[in-house]
């Protein structure tokens, strides 16, 4: 699956003095919806300057004795974390909405941003134009982002056969990729609710009448459902990413039911209206968008719930090359969003202390550990000793494949067996097919030391463009295609 690149522009790619970073906490607090907020400024700055923090420190903890005291308290904390984790109970699903109450359901805006999707936006639309809701009760836009294949042409022809279908075309060089194509949509919606799918999304008819309840309580600003991926048997790669999914979807729902931070995923995201609006929007200023918004709406003190079921399923990447691309693409958009808000994150005024020690902890296994992993070796081979970060390594480790254990197990669709002992026979079988799969993701997931380890040292010393990247999708062997003409 090739890489396609979105409109980008080579904002903040020049140095700034790193002792402005330091002076940053003492500036007047701004808000994080004004077009002036300047955390976005100085990226690569505060890269670099990050970058130099971790390995400066962690070569400093090999030089001093106390070094493996302070390793050791960290792996503490984290196992403590940890085990909470393992053992919180989701939080109860709201039963689906009520047939007898549809003058009350709420209207809803899907939103679909297609960039040159002719092999998959026509069944994304006949699904979407065929949900279980009331077809006065939601509509669903589909921005054509400056196509240059045949899906300007698949979108006018379906929405002459849906009424609840309307197209926005994007004029050529229209800035902000996925963002900009949102936020120029957004004031010509309706919705109360605004749902984003991506282009190669598969849904379930009675998605709307399952997630919307989650909106009941008030606190909740956006929901992001389980995502699955379609092609899971196509190779070693995709069976991996089908593993991922099955981690991220517990870790989500874990670390909700503990206070902890929900995050977004983009496919599949459910926002309430105010709560998009209070945060400005999507961000134009960043190459993950669902990231993004994930801490801004925290920071303005939002919760983000979880759907396990049902899930929206989607393509996975089938090339190593792919993979590479869009994993660099979501690291980058990860780490990123730690150094445009550090200072709100630092002055800890918006964030309850659940969810400031539940993302300081992510934060530290996600991104600070396979950074600080380089300099650790180096370190190691150089002193002939062993790896000093080994002990927090090996619990992050034993809590992804723990992790993927338990996610495949909740997630995973038994068998129905006609008698007891061809139960018991099926779940011996999982058992251990659950426990290959949970070794064979933690391999798959190694590549992910190498993307992040990339990603933060490449950031902090090459010049970067805002690039938004899309992966092609090739769509399903039993895509329905429409007549349509040749395109001259």
């Amino acid at each position: 699956m090739r890489e396609n690149s979105w409109p980008g522009n080579d904002s903040f790619s020049e140095f700034e003095s790193l002792g402005s970073l330091l002076t940053d906490l003492s500036e007047v607090e701004e808000d994080l919806e004004t077009p002036s907020y300047k955390g976005f400024r100085g990226r690569r700055r505060k890269a670099a300057f990050t970058l130099t923090m971790i390995w400066s420190g962690t070569i400093a903890l090999h030089l001093f004795s106390w070094g493996i005291w302070v390793v050791l308290g960290l792996t503490t904390v984290v196992g403590i974390h940890a085990l909470r984790i393992m053992l919180a109970r989701p939080l109860p699903t709201p039963e689906p909405l009520a047939e007898a109450n549809q003058a009350d359901w709420p209207y809803v805006s899907l939103l679909v941003a297609a960039k040159n999707e002719e092999a998959v936006v026509g069944k994304l639309v006949k699904t979407l134009c065929n949900l279980d809701y009331p077809v006065d009760r939601y509509e669903l836009w589909v921005i054509d982002d400056s196509s240059t294949d045949r899906t300007p042409i698949l979108l006018d022809q379906l929405a002459r056969e849906y009424p609840q279908l309307k197209v926005l075309h994007r004029a050529a060089g229209a800035g902000g990729g996925k963002s900009g194509a949102l936020n120029q949509v957004l004031p010509l919606t309706q919705g109360e609710i605004l749902a984003v799918f991506d282009a190669d999304a598969q849904v379930s008819q009675d998605l709307l009448k399952r997630v919307l309840p989650m909106f009941q309580r008030p606190q909740v600003g956006a929901v992001q459902v389980r995502k699955a991926i379609a092609n899971a048997g196509t190779n070693f790669l995709t069976q991996g990413q089908s593993i991922e999914m099955a981690l991220d979807a517990f870790f989500q729902e874990q670390r909700i039911a503990l206070g902890g931070i929900g995050e977004l995923r983009g496919n599949g995201q459910f926002v309430r209206r105010l709560a998009l609006e209070r945060c400005g929007g999507w961000n134009e200023e960043t190459i993950t968008d669902d990231l993004d918004l994930t801490f801004r709406l925290h920071l303005d003190q939002w919760d983000i719930d979880f759907l396990a079921v049902p899930a929206v399923e989607e393509e996975g990447v089938t090339r190593s090359v792919a993979l590479w691309h869009q994993r660099n693409r979501w690291a980058e958009g990860g780490y990123q969003r730690y150094l445009d808000y550090w200072r709100f994150l630092a002055r800890n005024r918006r964030l309850s202390p659940r969810k400031t020690f539940d993302l300081f902890v992510f934060w530290l296994i996600q991104y600070i550990l396979p950074t600080a992993s380089v300099p650790d070796l180096l370190m190691a081979i150089a002193r002939n000793s062993s790896p000093l970060l080994s002990p927090l390594a090996s619990l992050t480790l034993m809590l992804s494949f723990m992790g993927m254990f338990v996610g495949l197990r909740r997630y995973q669709q038994p068998k129905l067996a006609a008698t007891p002992g061809e139960a018991q026979a099926d779940l011996d079988t999982s058992f251990w097919t659950r426990l290959s799969q949970s070794l064979q993701g933690t391999v798959y997931m190694f590549h992910w030391l190498v993307v992040v380890a990339s990603t933060t040292a490449r950031i902090s010393v090459r010049p970067k463009r805002l690039k938004w990247i899309k992966t092609i999708h090739q769509g399903a062997e039993d895509e329905v295609w429409l007549d349509l003409p040749k395109q001259t």
